[in-house]
């Protein structure tokens, strides 16, 4: 039996290539003659490079930018043949932040943008999420070269003292380069759908801030541009990807990109079974997120997709409504304090008990 393993990372314990692994451990111990076809993915959030590089190979190279907060913090840039991959996370995510969002600046991945184009990049792909930033890619931009009247690398509160931007040496330096923005999020920069209003709570800013920084948000995008501050996409990772648009970016959707660059709908039209997974899978897995993206390859091949998640948060109806055909629990199978403490090896014993199931 052909068996794919396409499951994302399972956030706080174990990378996308991390739980690929652990998957094919525990299903080998119960069926060691099947061919296992190890697939980790992403959705251009945090893991998106690593996943990348075990499909693609490339050269990685380390690179220190600045953190939310002006820190240095490490980084890397996947480097195949003309094209570079980076990832916000690295630079902005929110164990970076420590809860100020407010005054977090995009900077540093900016900074990547520029170590990318440095090492010979032509086109640059960004991946989008798990961004602890709020401040409408300004930082990014001040990175790059853009100039303005106001302070455009201390988050979102010192966008309050902006009313010019001039992009000229952003777009100067980016000259004969392509970005691309990879992100599944379709929010606006502003408003009631935008970046504050949906992700902000998420990221530390309280509901009675909300208004303001949107605010802040709204005189940016009168500043620079606010017909593409209504495109989607312009709201993923707090406005970076508005920052990318601006700048000429095309978008594409992070679980689309990845399952072209790893070849899944060839990968799955060889398997007989196809295998995903995530810390949570519940209903907001719909929202662009790996497990609905690879149910839909599986579905397109016309092969059955199933799930191994943390927690599985949703009724048999509602899986079926993602396209995956059974969900199974670590939590469920060996309780919550083991789960965490000894992840790998709780995912694998999943792995082997489903097999008894699934394998033929």
């Amino acid at each position: 039996m052909r068996v794919l393993i396409a499951p994302d990372k399972f956030a706080g314990t174990l990378t996308a290539v991390q739980a690929a692994e652990a998957i094919a451990a525990g299903w080998r111990r119960q069926s060691p003659h099947d061919d296992l076809d190890l697939a980790p993915m992403a959705d251009g959030g945090p893991g998106f490079v690593d996943v990348l590089h075990a499909a693609l190979g490339g050269e990685l190279s380390a690179v220190t930018v600045s953190g939310p907060h002006g820190a240095s913090v490490p980084a890397v840039v996947l480097r195949v043949a003309g094209t570079a991959y980076v990832e916000s996370a690295q630079a902005v995510g929110p164990h970076l932040v420590d809860g100020d969002a407010e005054t977090a600046s995009s900077r540093g991945v900016g900074e990547l943008v520029l170590a990318a184009v440095a090492g010979g990049a032509r086109t640059v792909v960004v991946g989008l999420g798990g961004s602890g930033t709020n401040d409408g890619g300004a930082g990014l931009l001040a990175a790059l070269g853009a100039t303005s009247d106001g302070t455009l690398d201390r988050g979102a509160a010192g966008l309050a003292s902006v009313s010019e931007v001039d992009l000229a040496g952003a777009r100067e330096r980016l000259a004969g380069v392509t970005l691309v923005a990879a992100s599944d999020v379709d929010n606006p920069l502003t408003g009631l759908f935008g970046a504050t209003k949906t992700y902000g709570p998420q990221k530390g800013i309280g509901e009675d801030r909300i208004a303001e920084v949107d605010g802040w948000l709204e005189g940016f995008a009168a500043a620079t541009d606010r017909r593409t501050s209504l495109e989607k996409g312009a709201g993923a990772a707090g406005g970076i990807g508005y920052a990318l648009l601006v700048l000429g970016a095309t978008r594409e959707p992070g679980i689309g990109f990845v399952t072209d660059a790893v070849s899944l709908a060839e990968r799955a039209r060889r398997a007989d079974l196809v295998v995903t997974g995530e810390g949570a899978f519940d209903f907001s897995s719909r929202a662009g997120k790996v497990p609905y993206g690879v149910a839909g390859v599986a579905s397109e091949a016309l092969r059955p997709c199933i799930a191994l998640a943390g927690q599985v948060l949703v009724g048999s109806r509602e899986m079926r409504a993602l396209g995956i055909e059974s969900a199974y629990s670590v939590v469920e199978l060996v309780g919550e304090e083991r789960a965490f403490a000894a992840p790998a090896e709780a995912l694998a014993d999943l792995a082997q008990r489903v097999a008894r199931t699934w394998s033929r």
